[in-house]
């Protein structure tokens, strides 16, 4: 009878050193699980924090491109206006010769000699490297 008691105590011995080993091994999986979830929620709120930062970025990439086709578009148009008017005043200006040619040859000629003047005097000293 005596070995039965000692049979059934080493039994319950074993159920309860099987039990308390089992849950030792729950008890690492779930700490182990609790672990990889921080790791998991960190990881999803880094990738978060990236997609704004891409999304405020790409925002601002736009906002440049369409400032820069604004300035773009005004200085073409600037442009243009330029050349209308150096047009406008080129025609003044053959106008005024076509004038002064007419009305004051001797004093055209003149001034076309002066120009012609002034332009070898900037040609030489462009060669020689003075102001």
């Amino acid at each position: 009878m005596t070995i039965y008691i000692y049979i059934g105590v080493a039994l319950v011995a074993g159920i309860l050193i099987g039990l308390v080993a089992q849950l030792n091994k729950i008890g690492k999986l779930l700490k182990e699980n609790k672990g990889l979830q921080g790791m998991l929620e960190s990881e999803r709120l880094i990738k978060e924090t990236a997609q704004k930062e891409n999304a405020f970025l790409l925002q601002s990439a736009d906002a440049a491109l369409l400032t820069t086709k604004e300035k773009l578009k005004k200085a073409e148009e600037q442009v243009r206006l330029m050349d209308s008017d150096i047009i406008l005043l080129q025609k003044s200006n053959e106008e005024t010769e076509a004038l002064m040619a007419s009305s004051e040859p001797a004093l055209h000629e003149m001034k076309l000699k002066l120009i012609e003047a002034n332009n070898t005097i900037a040609r030489y000293k462009a060669q020689f490297g003075e102001k």
